[in-house]
């Protein structure tokens, strides 16, 4: 059983920035966020691989969201720039042991979310 804790989330207004961190607590290949807006359903953002040689974002937060790992500490990190309401939503750390099942949403271990709003 791998557990995720997520931290940083938070309150920031339209165009502010915010990191989102993950912990792992054993060593863990593809590590990723997906995200659910209140009455929506739960979407992908963004997977990173274990070598962070391969990195998938989701078109609405190319070049503004950006995904690191750091594998000494198991953490996976979410740079987050000129945020916009729609990025509202509870984002979740996710992992699973390929990147491809990753992408396709076959996810071995969710986090328990952290919120982040965006403000207009």
């Amino acid at each position: 059983q791998v557990h995720l804790s997520e931290s940083g989330g938070g309150l920031v207004q339209a165009g502010g920035s915010l990191r989102l961190s993950c912990a792992a607590s054993y060593s863990v290949y593809a590590m990723g966020w997906f995200r659910q807006a209140p009455g929506k359903e739960r979407v992908f953002v963004v997977a990173i691989d274990y070598e962070g040689e391969k990195i998938y974002y989701a078109d609405s937060v190319k070049g503004r969201f950006t995904i690191s790992r750091n594998n000494a500490n198991n953490a996976v990190y979410l740079q987050m720039n000129t945020l916009k309401p729609d990025d509202t939503a509870v984002y979740y750390c996710a992992t699973s042991g390929q990147i491809a099942r990753f992408l396709n949403g076959d996810i071995e271990y969710w986090g328990r979310g952290t919120q982040v709003t965006g403000s207009s």
